[in-house]
Parts: C-alpha cells; structure tokens; sequence
C-alpha cells in the first residue's frame, strides 16, 4: 500500500491578485485628532470595510482553491489600544459568525499572528499585561467566529539571559487562562530562540511547534533539522489541526534574513524531501511579499519540474 503525504499551501493576509486589504487601520494619533461623536464613527466605518474585504478574499481564496489563510491582527483597528475601550464583538456578531461559516463552507483553515510587540517574557509587567491583551482579542475573534483557531507567537526576547527567559515565558504562559493557552503555538525565530529553544518550550507546555524553515537556516547551531522533526510533528498529536509550518526564502545573500518576494522552487523541493520522510499531512505557509501570486508562482514550478499530484489547485500529495 502506497502512503502519501497531502501538503496545503498558504499565504498572508493581503491578496495581491484583487489589491484589497482586510487590515485597513488608523493610528491612535490621527484617531485622537478626531471630534468625540467622529471617532467611533470611523472606527466603524474601517471595520466594515475589513469585514466585506476579507470575506471577498475569502471568496477569492474558494474559487481558487486555497485553503489555508492568515487573516491579519488589524482587522478590528486599535482593538488593544489602552485609550481606546470599545465592543468590537457584539455590535458585529453577525459579520463575525457568517466569516466562520464561510471557512467551513469554503474548507479555510485560517490562523492570525500578533504584532512583534506581543511579548510573554518581557521584563516589564505592563508588556506583559499588554501582550496577554492582545492574545484574548484573538482568542474572542475564533469563538466569536466559532472555529478552531491558532495564533503563532515567537518566544520574545533574551534580555540577556536566554535560559532565564525561557523560564519566564514558561512561568508566563502557565498563569493564562485555559482557553489563552489553547490557541497559542510556537514559532522558532530568526536571531534568538532556535528550534531546539522553542522544541523544549513547546515540550514542556505541551503546545504545538510551528517549524520557520527559512528562521532554522538563519538561527541554528548546526542541529540536523531531521533529528529534530519527529519531535517536532508529535507535538500536534491530538490537536484537531494538522500540523504547520512556515516556509521563505532569503531574499538575497547580504539580507538572508529578509523575505524574498517569491519562494526559491529547488530550496523548497529540497524542504519536502526531508518532510515526506514522516508521511504526515502539513499544511505550509508561504511567508512572502508577492503573497498569493508567489504561491501560485511556486504551484507552476512545481508542476514542471516534479511529478506531485495535485488535488486542486494549492494541494498536492507526495508518494
């Protein structure tokens, strides 16, 4: 019996085919500029407008075929503002479940990820306080939508002393409520926290591990990546969702760490070599500029130069 691997590919936030954004947003200071009775106004007038433009990306991502999506943390404009208090759920409840029966209609998997000030082991508790804000926003737009929804984190910061810190977002992390802790999973990043750093945070709290391949080559310390990854996939057991990963190129030799605006095809064919080793499903998403347009750029390389099969047009099965 033949067993083949299915791989999902996804891309961020913003399609470039239909040049609309679901993240139309405006600053605290423009917003305070604003006459009192304007402000909610416009508050309101944004939201709908991310609303309706996400749900065409959604239609956009169903016709398409795409099946795996990151809707971007601005879709409600300065949710976790301190200054700006407003219930950004109940006035919008119907725009909210029709966006959650659309993914299940249109079978989207959708995740967010927070800004980079999201950090759980800062050394100052108002960080903390302020982070922790930002994850419940999250958290009340998947059960407003009523999904199954994961928001990727990085670890933050050294500040110094890298063990210490991770012993702080773990300290950090085990004080959240239930639900918080349910949506996170972890990412390995491009400086700090390498997979090995993060494989044992998401160990130790029995989270999923999101594997950044593009932040393995820029941060590691010569780990063979296949010693890491049977470990690495158990840590979706049990998870409803199947496991993720995040896939860039460098966008060029001096700024290695910067996303390219496509992928690499032969760098990502070399990635699914060592990947259909485990015969997992993975889902994987393509962190670049040129955004859905990179990925359908990838799917045409990768039907000329490999024998994949393809399901449809974004998934394929590897033998």
């Amino acid at each position: 019996m033949v067993i083949y691997m299915k791989i999902r590919l996804g891309y961020v936030a913003l399609s470039l085919t239909l040049d609309i954004t679901a993240s139309k947003t405006i600053t605290y200071t423009n917003y305070h500029k604003l006459k009192t009775e304007v402000r909610n106004i416009k508050l309101d007038q944004l939201i709908n407008e991310n609303f309706n433009n996400l749900k065409k990306i959604f239609w956009y991502n169903y016709r398409n075929k795409i099946h795996f999506y990151r809707i971007s943390h601005n879709i409600i404009p300065l949710a976790t503002h301190k200054d700006v208090i407003f219930d950004y759920i109940t006035p919008y409840q119907k725009e909210w479940e029709q966006l959650g029966k659309l993914t299940k209609l249109y079978d989207l998997r959708v995740d967010t990820h927070p800004d980079q000030f999201c950090v759980l082991n800062s050394n100052q508790i108002k960080v903390i306080e302020n982070s922790i804000e930002m994850l419940k926003f999250h958290q009340k737009m998947f059960e407003a939508m009523k999904i199954e929804g994961k928001t990727v984190l990085h670890v933050g910061g050294a500040y110094g002393n890298k063990e210490k810190s991770i012993k702080k977002f773990i300290t950090t992390f085990k004080k959240l409520d239930k639900k918080l802790q349910d949506i996170i999973i972890l990412e390995n990043d491009d400086k700090i926290f390498n997979i090995k750093d993060v494989l044992y945070i998401c160990e130790t709290l029995k989270i999923p591990m999101v594997l950044d391949y593009h932040h393995y080559m820029c941060n590691n310390e010569g780990e063979d990546l296949k010693a890491y990854l049977p470990r690495i996939l158990r840590t979706w057991e049990n998870q409803k969702l199947k496991p993720k990963m995040h896939f860039s190129s460098p966008k060029n030799k001096r700024e290695f760490r910067s996303h390219s605006d496509y992928i690499d095809v032969n760098s990502f064919i070399k990635f699914l070599q060592i990947l259909e080793t485990y015969k997992m499903d993975i889902d994987i998403m393509l962190e670049c500029k040129a955004k859905d347009e990179a990925l359908f750029r990838l799917v045409r390389q990768l039907k000329y130069q490999t024998n994949y099969h393809f399901i449809d047009d974004t998934t394929f099965e590897i033998k």
